[in-house]
Order: C-alpha cells, then structure tokens, then sequence
C-alpha cells in the first residue's frame, strides 16, 4: 500500500492515468514532453500495491483542482504567467513562459526533443553554425550536450560561443528554422517579443551534462577566445562541490535516489566538508559502512570519479526541476 501523503506529483499523475483506461490515458500523455511522458511511464510501470482508498484520494483531489478552476481556455496565457511569476519570479518565468508559447507554434523544432542525439546531429551538422546554437538553446540541456558529443570537435567551441551570445529568439527565425526542419512556416509572430533562450545559463546548463573531459576543453578554448565568457560560463555552472549548498533535507532526499557504488566513487574525489555534510544526513550505521567502504575501496580513476559525480549531478538536476531540493552554487589519467 502507497501512503498518498507520500506520493510525489508524478506517482498521483501515473495512478491517474492508470485509472481512467488506455485510451484517455493516451489522449493526455500526447500532449507532454518527452521527459514527461517518460517520467510517469516509469512511476505507471513501478506501480503496486495501490488500494482502493489511494485511488479515491488520488481522483478526489484531481477533482477538487478541476472546479476550483473556472473558464478554462479563458486567458490561459496571463493565467499561466501570472502562476509561473509567483512560484519562480519574472525572470525564469518569462524565460519558461516563453518556450511554452513559442513552442506550441514551433512544431518542426519541438519534434526533435522524440530523437536520438546522434540522429539530430546528423541533421544539424551542415546547418549554419547559428542555426545549431539555436536548436541547441531551446532543447533541454541533457538532450543538447548529448547532441554537441556528437558533433565534430571542430564545430562545438563556435556552437557553445554562440550560445552564450543568444539573447533571445525572434519568433519570425523559429518560423525559418521550423520551416528547414519540416518545410512549413510555424505562423506569423514578428510582433511577438523574443523568446528567452541562449545566454551564459544556457551554455552553463549544456556544459554541466557533458564528459568532463570535453567540458574542460570547450571552457579552455572559450576561455582562449574571450576570457570574459569563459570566466562567466564557468561561475553559473553547477559541480559537485556546490551540493554542499543543499540543504539537510534535500541531502536526505538525494541520497535516497542514488547507488551505493556511485555514492563511493563520488565521494573520492570529494572534499572533507562534503563528506561530512553526508555522513551527517545518513543514519549513524549507514555513515560507518560508507566510511568502511570508501577506505576499503582503494585508488581509483579520477574519470571514474567524474562519470558517478555526474551522474549523481544529473539526478540532483531532476529534483530540483520537479521541487523535491534546491541547488544552490555556480558552476594518462590520474588517481584519487
């Protein structure tokens, strides 16, 4: 039995989807993400055990959000942006709020977000390199370094330098860029103010996704071709010695998303301060076990290292996109 109290949004929405039949069900996970969809596929197929009680709880409350609205499909743009500047303020509302409406016209580039890395790279490839920076800034960040690992060498300090420049896309340009895509205009929006995308944040959010071995060869030569980006790129970029800006309870949550064996590589590379910061979150045992372990464990790789604290970054990433803990920070092999 699942305690619904202890549900996360993605469980109620799976257990949702679950009750209402296949065909509805369908009818809804059309219109999400990639990542959404993928997301709560997961929590569907992870789901036992749910009693009747649960249910009830889970379609009572769905129920109760429903009426509390009225006029729907009235103003829903002021609506939403009114929503989305109290929970995130002006600035990163405007930024998301944007991508929203500008991607509900943008069907050539939203279709791209369903697509292997590899594929979309070799669609871009003999763009012009601004056109690559674009397509890159409106994807989300993982998908995008992904898609700069398969680019060649030569093409991703340009593409990252002309992220990093973007201010903002004119609707008109997304209606080109859509039109090489899926040869058709997305609609008439020159009138409309540009969307926020591209910016040092941008480039920041791709870089933290890449193997640290590209990251650090992308920020050398930015930095040999404007210091001034490259020290910027660099400060708003999230590593792993920023989790010790995480709160107690954050540290909790992450660490029950994590492995064991991650955990240990992770934390070789990790100063005292952090380590401490996680054995004080553990349970007195659990924290001897981790301190058995990691003496236990020996020399390892520094890009084994690296690999698990990326990896550990990019779950820490997914929480605080869904609310569950708050990031705070920037931005022969050796052994550690």
């Amino acid at each position: 039995m699942t305690e619904t109290k202890k549900m996360t949004g993605t469980e109620r929405a799976a257990v949702f989807l679950l009750t209402v039949g296949e065909k509805d069900a369908a009818e809804v996970l059309k219109h999400m993400s990639p990542k959404e969809v993928q997301k709560i596929g997961e929590a569907m197929a992870n789901i036992e055990g749910i009693d009747k009680a649960t249910v009830q709880d889970v379609l009572t409350s769905f129920v109760d959000k429903v009426e509390a609205h009225t006029s729907l499909g009235v103003g829903n743009d002021d609506y939403l942006r009114n929503v989305l500047e109290s929970a995130l303020g002006k600035d990163n509302a405007g930024n998301i709020l944007d991508r929203i409406l500008l991607g509900r016209k943008s069907k050539g580039i939203e279709s791209l977000k369903w697509m292997e890395a590899r594929a979309i790279a070799d669609i871009i490839r003999l763009e012009h390199p601004q056109i690559i920076a674009i397509v890159l800034s409106y994807l989300d960040s993982d998908q995008a370094a992904d898609i700069l690992s398969a680019l060649p060498e030569n093409m991703r300090v340009d593409a990252m330098m002309r992220i990093a420049l973007l201010d903002g896309i004119q609707p008109s340009a997304m209606n080109e860029l859509d039109e090489v895509l899926e040869k058709q205009f997305a609609g008439n929006s020159d009138n409309i103010k540009s969307t926020g995308v591209g910016g040092l944040k941008t480039a920041a959010n791709i870089l933290n996704f890449m193997d640290s071995s590209i990251e650090s060869e992308i920020i050398e030569n930015i930095r040999e071709n404007d210091a001034e980006m490259g020290d910027g790129i660099q400060e708003l970029m999230f590593v792993f010695e920023n989790l010790i800006d995480v709160d107690d309870r954050g540290i909790q949550s992450l660490l029950r998303e994590i492995s064991s064996e991650n955990l240990i590589l992770a934390l070789k590379g990790a100063d005292e301060e952090l380590k401490a910061l996680i054995f004080k979150n553990m349970s007195k045992r659990a924290g001897e076990m981790l301190k058995d372990d990691l003496e236990s464990k020996g020399p390892v790789r520094l890009s084994d290292v690296e690999v698990a604290q990326k990896e550990i970054l990019s779950i820490a990433r997914r929480m605080s996109d869904a609310g569950e803990l708050s990031l705070g920070g920037s931005g022969g092999e050796e052994f550690v």
